[in-house]
C-alpha cells in the first residue's frame, strides 16, 4: 500500500516535502523490486535510482577534490599557459593569481585559442596575452548545493564547470555539468580521458579486488551492484578511514558492512589501494 494511501486512511495528513519523499521511497521501492524479479535490467535500475537521488546528494558528495583539480597560474609565460592547456584532458581550466584559493577566472581552450590566433594576425603579436582577460568570469556555488539544483543552474546559466566553497567561502572542489549527468547515466568517457576509474575491478584467486582509494563508494557500487553506505564518506578511502577511526599503515584489515578491507598502499596521509573482497 501506497505511503499517502496509509496515512489518509488513519487520518493523517503529510506535508508536501513528507508526500515528495513519500512518493519518492515509493518510486524507489518500485524499482528496487522490478529489478529483483528481473522486470527492471540493472542499467535502467541505476540510471533510474541516480536521477532520483539528485534532489537527496550536494555537489560535494560528487564533486573534484581541491587536491585533485588541474589549475593555470596566471603569473607563468604566455608560453606555458598555452603549452599547459593544450595537453590537458579539460577544456576549462580554473585560472588563479597568487595562491591557488584565489581564482580569478577560468580559462577555456577555444576562447584562448582564438585570442592567440586574433593576437598573432595583429601587430603586437600573440607574446602580449592577458590570459586574465580571456578567461570567464568564476562561478561560485556552496557545497551543500543539491545535484538536483545544480544541474537545473547549470542549464539555465548555459554554463558547465562551477567551483565549490564552504560556508567561510574557501574552495573545496570542482563539479561540472558531466559529473551530475554521470550520476544518472554512469561513467562518460572520451578519447581524452587518461583513466577508467571502474575498469579493472577483477577478482583475484581469492576473490579480492584492488580498488583506488580515490574511487567513490557510489561508482564502486554501481559497477559492483554491492551496498556499502555513503552516508559518513563519497570515498572507498573515505569510509576505511571513518570505520577504522585513524588512517592505517599499509597491510591493515578490517572487516564491516559485509566486506574486508585491506590496506595496500599509503601515501601520506592519504589510501591509494585497497584490496576490497565480500565477505
Amino acid at each position: 500500500m501506497m505511503l499517502n494511501t496509509l496515512l489518509t486512511r488513519i487520518g493523517l495528513r503529510a506535508s508536501t516535502a513528507e508526500r515528495q519523499d513519500a512518493a519518492r521511497e515509493d518510486i524507489l521501492g518500485a524499482i528496487t523490486a522490478g529489478h529483483s524479479t528481473g522486470a527492471v535490467e540493472k542499467d535502467s535500475r541505476d540510471r533510474l535510482l541516480g536521477a532520483l537521488g539528485l534532489a537527496t546528494r550536494t555537489v560535494d558528495a560528487v564533486m573534484r577534490h581541491r587536491q585533485h583539480i588541474e589549475m593555470i597560474d596566471a603569473g607563468q609565460p604566455v608560453d606555458d599557459i598555452i603549452a599547459q592547456i593544450l595537453a590537458s584532458p579539460h577544456s576549462r581550466l580554473p585560472l588563479y593569481r597568487g595562491g591557488r584559493e584565489d581564482i580569478v577566472g577560468v580559462l577555456h581552450a577555444k576562447d584562448l585559442l582564438r585570442e592567440v590566433d586574433r593576437l598573432r594576425r595583429s601587430e603586437g603579436g600573440w607574446e602580449s596575452l592577458d590570459a586574465v582577460k580571456v578567461a570567464m568570469k568564476p562561478y561560485f556555488i556552496p557545497d551543500t548545493t543539491s545535484l538536483d539544483e545544480q544541474m537545473r543552474a547549470f542549464l539555465a546559466r548555459r554554463a558547465h564547470l562551477a567551483l565549490v566553497v564552504d560556508e567561510y567561502g574557501s574552495l573545496q572542489g570542482l563539479i561540472t555539468l558531466e559529473d551530475i549527468l554521470e550520476e544518472i547515466v554512469g561513467e562518460i568517457h572520451d578519447e581524452f580521458d587518461a583513466v577508467v576509474r571502474s575498469a579493472g575491478l577483477k577478482a583475484d584467486d581469492a576473490g579480492n579486488y584492488m580498488v583506488d582509494g580515490a574511487m567513490t563508494i557510489r561508482d564502486l557500487n554501481r559497477a559492483m551492484d554491492w551496498n556499502l553506505p555513503d552516508d559518513e564518506a563519497n570515498t572507498v578511502a573515505g569510509l576505511v578511514i571513518h570505520e577504522a577511526q585513524s588512517i592505517p599503515v599499509e597491510g591493515q584489515a578490517f572487516s564491516f558492512h559485509g566486506f574486508r578491507f585491506k590496506v595496500v598502499q599509503r601515501r601520506e596521509n592519504r589510501i591509494s589501494k585497497l584490496l576490497v573482497r565480500p565477505l
